[in-house]
């Protein structure tokens, strides 16, 4: 926390009555107070400054005071002069002295735990202490035979606090055990050994209680002066282990007189008891053989799949009452038996949930009726719809399917968003029926060839059978508004949530081994779009490169750190004229990840664009990017006049993101630089791969004001038709184009047709990637608009961009 004094800088010198406004600015750099000379010294009221960054005052970055280039003279307490902006839109020199500068961490820091010592207690600390444990405070003074007690004594002999009572009268509540006490205390007078004991005791009011009696001998130099100690309140913890004894003694006839197979499980998933038939069908199945205090989590360690549902199932039944299930008890390949399992909550007297038991009875020759065992084997038995193994056996099929000229398919994972609350707010079986309506509504959503099948609990997954990537897209845009709308009334409440999702699309040359593999990265994916933000669809694109699932999601995980901490740094690379003079300012913006300092060092676009686009996280950083540059130049309004061009590069996701035109028209409502100005970047492989979709993309950035460019142009023979035929308004000449140019006249003719091309078409052609002056000039002398790369300009901090300060006797300005 820092505290200013800023006043207006005169030359002559000060009056006694200079006005100086006090403002507090914490550590972030935000204006947490200001007083009221606030106004006449900057024209904002005291309130209109609070929340506002004290470099929003600043004309220029190099006037924030906080900037490390005046931290040395305020650090030695010399006032600074800066150029300030009153609110009236003029400028003026101030002065800033340093009241106070106390970092807020520092504050923090220099709190410490302390042993309290010796220091007599409060009595409320004391009150609250014998409250929440439950017990007393007691004290024999051996010179007077006299007790004190605490408050919390008289309340465990219901007595009220303060009444008359003697030491007998004490010792009569202890009925059987006064003679034990006495012993007590006369044994730790003789020896000076501490002591503890179970008793019970006979309230006032005749109530049974069990407690524990603690004392010690006090000491004055060698010689004991008192004994003192507590009485703490046993009853509700031996009432607790009363109750789970007289459970697991009925848990035991049951049981043994029971063919069925029956469990009973602690909330941490200790086995609290089982019975043989249970013993014997778990080992049959899981090679296991469970016993009373195994963990059965631990037991299950070599079967995931069933580990998870089974944790799921056992964690729903200690939250419920009671439900039914039917099901085998593993999905293997082998046949096994179907059981209908009861599963209740197991409560104490005081209703405090000390586990869940299940009951299941054999149904499999209930089940081998016409198709049944076949349904069931492929359908989950709740909504209906196919089952992870019916999903998996079809995901197989597909991926086989899939070939040279074949259209592909994609897999869309769904996981509904906080759907467990129904039980809650509704009651118990509302999330079930809820599920089950939904389930109904969605298969009328899909196509007839498509595969719907509900994964587990919440989580649904779409197998869009021969479908291509854009087609995908809106399928999943589309269900995840209908999910969002959908309404289910329930006894008086009405049941509405969201989605989040995955899609995967997968075709010829697609590099993912397995149905097991695909489902997993789609609901990867579906797991980055509920940490984005949730009530959205993240699409994976394949890079062509092969990661190791581990080293993908670490990536994911520094990724999501670097977006979510906003370590965003724009740095912009110029466009410079090559065959004919323009005034103003032609840049490009680009974006790095990190700083220099951290382990790693600064990530490169070309490092973490696989990764962002693979899980869909690129879409976010284009807006984040976009945002960022806007409020960058809204506060360097002198900037306006220069820039004539500012282009961002953009994902395959924004391209195709129907909601990407109308977010920048509204970043751009409040800009003072037109929209004509932004250009937008499309990648030539993404043009042709999504011609439709890019037309699209390039009339609604046009209907905003915005243009397009096409980048990489030439790196494909598409690459003269899409610069003939597509609505982009420019043309970049891939990197391949660049090289050896000058030497190469093959390449000389390339460039000049795709020129040719663009200048009859009305757009202006960029040549990229110039590093030696024999490329320009054979740029130059092809007629191309404007150049691009090392030789003309290197990529530099965005602040650089900054119009420079000038002196003027009235100010600075700049």
């Amino acid at each position: 926390m820092k505290e200013f004094f800023i006043s207006r800088y005169r030359r002559e010198a000060s009056s006694p009555e200079e006005r100086r406004a006090l403002v507090r600015i914490d550590d972030a750099g935000i204006i947490t107070y200001a007083d009221t000379y606030a106004d006449p010294v900057l024209g904002y009221d005291a309130h209109e400054l609070t929340g506002v960054a004290i470099a929003s005052l600043a004309a220029t970055p190099q006037d924030n005071p906080l900037s490390p280039t005046h931290r040395e003279s305020l650090d030695s307490g010399e006032p600074i002069m800066l150029t300030l902006r009153h609110r009236e839109g003029f400028f003026f020199t101030a002065r800033f002295s340093v009241r106070v500068d106390v970092a807020d961490a520092d504050q923090v820091a220099s709190a410490s735990i302390l042993p309290r010592g010796e220091e007599p207690l409060d009595p409320r600390l004391l009150k609250l202490t014998e409250n929440s444990g439950q017990l007393g405070i007691w004290q024999v003074d051996t010179k007077s035979n006299n007790i004190s007690w605490s408050d919390g004594l008289y309340k465990l002999f219901d007595l009220r606090p303060g009444t008359d009572i003697s030491p007998e009268h004490a010792l009569f509540y202890f009925q059987e055990h006064q003679h034990r006490v006495r012993a007590l205390f006369r044994r730790c007078l003789r020896s000076g050994k501490a002591f503890s004991r179970d008793l019970h005791i006979l309230t006032a009011q005749q109530r049974l209680r069990h407690v524990r009696m603690t004392g010690r001998a006090l000491k004055t130099g060698d010689k004991i002066t008192s004994i003192a100690g507590t009485l703490v309140d046993l009853s509700d913890r031996l009432q607790q282990r009363e109750a789970r004894t007289e459970i697991e003694q009925i848990l035991q006839g049951v049981l043994a007189a029971s063919d069925n197979l029956i469990m009973a499980v602690a909330p941490d998933m200790q086995i609290l008891a089982v019975n043989g038939p249970m013993v014997h069908q778990f080992e049959r199945t899981f090679s296991q053989r469970p016993r009373v205090g195994d963990n059965l989590t631990r037991l299950l360690a070599d079967f995931p799949n069933e580990r998870r549902l089974g944790q799921r199932l056992w964690e729903r039944a200690m939250q419920r009452d009671h439900f039914t299930v039917e099901m085998p008890l593993a999905r293997q390949e082998r046949e096994l038996p179907v059981f209908e399992i009861r599963y209740q909550r197991l409560r104490d007297a005081q209703g405090h949930t000390i586990g869940a038991v299940h009951i299941a009875q054999d149904i499999t020759h209930r089940m081998r009726t016409g198709d049944n065992l076949n349904y069931l084997s492929s359908h989950d038995p709740m909504t209906g719809l196919l089952n992870r193994r019916e999903l998996l056996h079809r995901l197989n099929r597909a991926l086989k399917s899939v070939g040279e000229g074949k259209p592909g398919h994609a897999l869309l994972y769904i996981d509904l968003d906080h759907v467990t609350r129904f039980n809650e707010t509704a009651g118990a079986g509302a999330c079930d029926r809820y599920l089950r309506e939904l389930a109904g509504m969605l298969s009328t959503r899909v196509r007839q060839r498509d595969a719907l099948a509900r994964i587990s609990a919440d989580k649904f997954a779409l197998l869009l059978d021969q479908c291509s990537e854009v087609e995908a897209r809106k399928i999943a845009r589309n269900l995840s508004d209908k999910i969002s709308d959908f309404v289910f009334e329930w006894q008086g409440n009405s049941l509405q949530t969201t989605a989040s999702g995955g899609l995967v699309p997968f075709g010829n040359g697609s590099r993912i081994e397995g149905a097991e593999a695909l489902l997993a990265l789609s609901a990867d994916l579906c797991q980055t779009a509920k940490d984005a933000g949730r009530n959205r669809v993240h699409v994976h694109r394949d890079q062509g490169s092969i990661l190791l699932e581990s080293e993908a999601q670490a990536l994911l995980a520094r990724l999501k750190q670097y977006v979510s901490e906003d370590r965003i740094n724009l740095m912009y690379q110029s466009l410079r004229p090559v065959t004919s003079a323009t005034w103003g300012e032609h840049i490009e913006i680009l974006a790095r990840l990190g700083n220099g300092d951290e382990e790693g060092g600064v990530w490169l676009p070309d490092d973490f664009l696989p990764i962002a686009e693979r899980f869909d996280v690129a879409r976010d950083i284009d807006r984040r990017v976009i945002r960022k540059t806007l409020n960058w130049l809204a506060q360097h309004k002198l900037l306006e006049p220069r820039l004539k061009h500012c282009s961002f590069n953009l994902s395959l996701a924004s391209v195709l993101d129907d909601s990407f035109p109308a977010f920048v028209g509204q970043q751009l409502t409040d800009s003072m630089f037109s929209a004509e100005r932004f250009c937008f970047e499309i990648r030539e492989s993404d043009a042709t791969q999504y011609s439709d979709a890019v037309t699209v993309f390039c009339d609604a950035m046009h209907e905003v004001g915005c243009r397009v460019a096409l980048d990489g142009a030439g790196a494909s023979v598409q690459s003269y038709t899409l610069a003939a035929r597509l609505p982009v308004d420019l043309i970049k000449l891939d990197r391949s184009l660049m090289k050896d140019l000058d030497e190469d006249p093959v390449q000389q003719v390339m460039v000049e047709a795709l020129h040719r091309i663009a200048e009859t078409a009305g757009k202006t052609t960029v040549a990229t990637f110039i590093e030696n002056d024999d490329t320009l000039r054979q740029v130059r002398k092809l007629g191309i608009h404007f150049g691009q790369g090392f030789r003309l300009s290197m990529p530099q901090p965005l602040e650089n961009l900054a119009p420079a300060t000038v002196e003027l006797s009235t100010g600075k300005i700049g």
